[in-house]
């Protein structure tokens, strides 16, 4: 946190502009060594100036220099911004002559981290830094955004005060049991309190799911056995030739992959090697990677041939793939039809595309992708926040649990403390410095 640090924050490569950012107590000092032009350490703060970047007596690049002085930054250090002409030498060059002078090499996600570490940012919203830059969609970029924005963390800043309401009142029974003008904290006391925050915490975690489904999108996984149209049914969904057709059985001996927009929601279709029993080594590869895509998928799409009767393999995946995961496509309805299927089921072509819209429709059903409220998008998104989320509701429950069994309160408090702990290691109110450097490791560079 002493050093000074730089970076290069915007992408490397040919382009009309490039972004140096500095940020520490050296940064005016640093800069203002190799810049011609205005006295930096005269200028007021959120001021942009022109001058050149000077190695000596060379001229490395004309530059514009922003600069923004603490606190009111987004490290709340000192930041300065050099404005170069885009290229990779230029901006390397750039980078060079202030490592030279002083600076450090910031590390991935170290100017979020420093965000973080001087109260600008809690980690909800340094996790929707990342994943605002990374969002693939309009419904992904507004999660992001109202996180960043704080909205997931006054949910969490709630349940943590009536908690710690909860805690307080506890406290003062144990600490000061003499005074006969303190409420005395009973059971029936707790319950309901205890219980409102257990609904707060059940219902996050039912919306969980949504956030997971807008941040990383949808896996859908195309199964059927071989030469029932998976593939063709892929490259019509993609409008793309993704994946090799042929009437040979086999063709596809590896899962092939490709994404969609749908509903505003990142839809990811894996076509699998159609799974059967076989000799050749490449192709049993592909069957074995096409049973976990069927175990890891959020929708299995059963593929039929409307020409043949219903075999053994596909009576097999009719039952081992539940109906709430899976949606039936008989293909090939262009065909004169043998298969007898009772309901429940989309039939069309590739043909001429039919059914294919229907199948999309199924899809929005199956997840409920309609109802998903877009413009309230106050989700937790990713696996760390999740489970901290998991444990606090664990231990509102083990309260709950406990104080029906007759515990004494102080015992209680453990629990309650716990799930305090837990919601504070998501906002980041309750840290670990090993957690925190393996967080930022997965930011960018120059972020």
């Amino acid at each position: 946190m002493e050093d000074t640090i730089c970076a290069i924050s915007t992408s490397l490569g040919s382009g009309a502009i490039s972004i140096i950012r500095v940020s520490g107590k050296d940064t005016l000092s640093i800069v203002s060594k190799i810049f011609s032009g205005h006295n930096l350490n005269k200028v007021k703060s959120h001021t942009i100036h022109y001058g050149f970047i000077m190695d000596d007596d060379e001229v490395v690049d004309e530059v514009l220099v922003s600069v923004m002085l603490a606190p009111k930054t987004y490290t709340k250090e000192d930041i300065i911004e050099i404005n170069s002409h885009g290229g990779i030498n230029t901006t390397n060059k750039i980078l060079e002559v202030l490592l030279q002078n002083g600076c450090r090499l910031a590390e991935p996600g170290e100017f979020t981290k420093r965000a973080f570490l001087n109260g600008r940012l809690d980690l909800t919203q340094a996790e929707s830094v990342n994943d605002l830059i990374n969002a693939k969609t309009d419904n992904a970029r507004m999660l992001a955004l109202n996180n960043l924005n704080g909205k997931l963390l006054n949910k969490i800043k709630d349940m943590r005060k009536n908690i710690v309401d909860v805690m307080a009142n506890i406290e003062v029974n144990i600490d000061y049991p003499e005074y006969e003008d303190i409420e005395v904290v009973t059971k029936e006391d707790l319950i309901p309190k205890l219980s409102l925050v257990k609904e707060e915490l059940m219902k996050l975690l039912k919306d969980s799911k949504n956030g997971k489904l807008i941040k990383e999108g949808i896996n859908i996984a195309i199964v059927g056995k071989p030469n029932v149209g998976k593939s063709s049914i892929l490259n019509s969904l993609l409008d793309e030739e993704k994946a090799i057709v042929t009437s040979i059985a086999g063709t596809t001996r590896d899962t092939v992959e490709g994404s969609i927009t749908l509903n505003g929601f990142l839809v990811n279709f894996i076509d699998t090697a159609g799974i059967r029993e076989t000799d050749d080594v490449v192709e049993k590869i592909g069957v074995e990677k096409s049973k976990k895509a069927i175990d890891l998928a959020d929708v299995v799409i059963i593929v039929l041939n409307n020409n043949e009767e219903l075999s053994s393999y596909d009576e097999d995946l009719l039952q081992n793939v539940s109906k709430d995961k899976r949606i039936v496509f008989v293909n090939k309805s262009d065909l004169p039809n043998k298969i007898k299927m009772e309901s429940d089921y989309i039939i069309g072509n590739t043909k001429d595309d039919n059914g294919l819209d229907s199948l999309k429709e199924a899809i929005i059903k199956k997840l409920e992708l309609d109802k998903i409220n877009n413009k309230d998008l106050t989700y937790m998104s990713n696996t760390r926040q999740i489970d901290l989320m998991k444990k606090a509701l664990d231990s509102i429950n083990n309260a709950l649990n406990n104080l029906n069994k007759d515990i004494p309160i102080d015992m209680i408090e453990i629990d309650i403390s716990s799930a305090w702990n837990y919601l504070g290691e998501i906002t980041g109110e309750v840290y670990h410095d090993e957690l925190i450097d393996t967080l930022f490791k997965n930011f960018c560079l120059g972020k």
